[in-house]
């Protein structure tokens, strides 16, 4: 059983020694980021790495993202870094962004899925950021659940799944934007997002062109090499089987999840449509409220025991495009666009 260490209500920066001493000893430790909960491993301890990909069930060619705490640990681990990307660090860090950056050599190939590249990022949740100052070494952290499950955003959700496959528990509470970072590289100066997030493609337009890649909202190639985590195999998804629907026009989206919608039926949708339905329940009324609250309901679906669960869409700009990323995924691209 793991050691737990409750930071919910109080906090304070000692508490914390023992955790990063597991992490130095290289130990996997479950902490809070202020995206989702990650597990975590001294990212520059090979043998400690492995431990991560073990305990979620993660396949080997799945990239890790390292989580710094200053920028001197990015240049412990990056190298070559252009003028663009100095510029996205500056204006980014800390917060809920990832860059892919040449990584050094020293760095793990497993921690990179063998690629020449590395993803980095700096943690704004200050449990996140003391850890990682504490170890004094950069942490590798995935989404803290069994691979293929949706992410962990509040410990009681992923307690019972993950309890005895770390060594460490920190509860910090619910996290505050519920979905992964975004995912970026610089590529001929322009800012590709692999993967996206809280930060949207308006807020990094201001910095240089922004390309979108077809494969955000489509299916990924299993033979494919990806940068990113998060994108190419099956994600985010209950075990029950879930459809996401989307239409702009606002009735047909109505009439085709009413004409959907059985006695063994779940609708999640907007909280203004729930009276349109026999059985909802809402993710929320504005795009943050979904992204907080989408990865808690999707883990609570299986103790329905609903044979199909509705989920509406949103429109897919802004933070919506993250959140139907990862809607798609979790439906396992069951998706209907009337």
């Amino acid at each position: 059983m793991a050691k737990y260490l409750d930071l919910k209500k109080t906090y304070n920066k000692n508490a914390l020694k023992e955790a990063s001493r597991y992490i130095k000893e290289g130990k996997l430790v479950l902490f809070p980021t202020e995206t989702v909960y990650g597990i975590g491993a001294d990212g520059l301890n090979a043998e400690a790495v492995k431990k991560i990909f073990i305990a979620k069930g993660r396949a080997s060619d799945n990239p890790l993202i390292l989580h710094v705490s200053n920028y001197q640990m990015i240049e412990q681990i990056a190298s070559d870094i252009t003028p663009l990307e100095k510029k996205l660090i500056t204006n980014f860090f800390p917060g809920p962004l990832t860059i892919v950056l040449k990584r050094k050599n020293h760095v793990p190939n497993v921690v990179t899925a063998n690629l020449d590249t590395v993803g980095v990022r700096m943690p704004e949740n200050k449990i996140a950021h003391d850890l990682i100052a504490l170890a004094n070494t950069p942490i590798a952290a995935p989404s803290a659940n069994i691979s293929g499950r949706p992410s962990g955003t509040n410990i009681s959700d992923i307690f019972d799944e993950l309890n005895d496959k770390v060594d460490y528990i920190i509860d910090g509470g619910e996290t505050k934007v519920g979905l992964e970072s975004t995912v970026i590289k610089v590529i001929d100066n322009e800012i590709h997002i692999l993967r996206p997030g809280k930060i949207t493609y308006d807020d990094l337009k201001k910095y240089g062109k922004v390309v979108i890649p077809k494969h955000i909202l489509k299916e990924v190639d299993k033979n494919d090499q990806v940068l990113s985590p998060g994108m190419k195999y099956k994600h985010y998804a209950p075990n029950t089987k879930c459809l996401l629907v989307y239409s702009s026009n606002h009735n047909k989206l109505i009439a085709k999840m009413q004409e959907l919608e059985t006695a063994n039926t779940l609708v999640i949708t907007n909280e203004k449509n729930i009276k349109n339905f026999k059985n909802a329940i809402s993710y929320g009324s504005t795009l943050d409220e979904i992204s907080h609250n989408i990865f808690k309901i999707l883990r609570s679906i299986d103790k329905k025991n609903y044979e199909l669960v509705i989920i509406e869409g949103v429109k897919a700009e802004g933070l919506g495009l993250a959140i139907m990323n990862r809607l798609i995924r979790a439906c396992s691209h069951n998706y209907l666009e009337i």
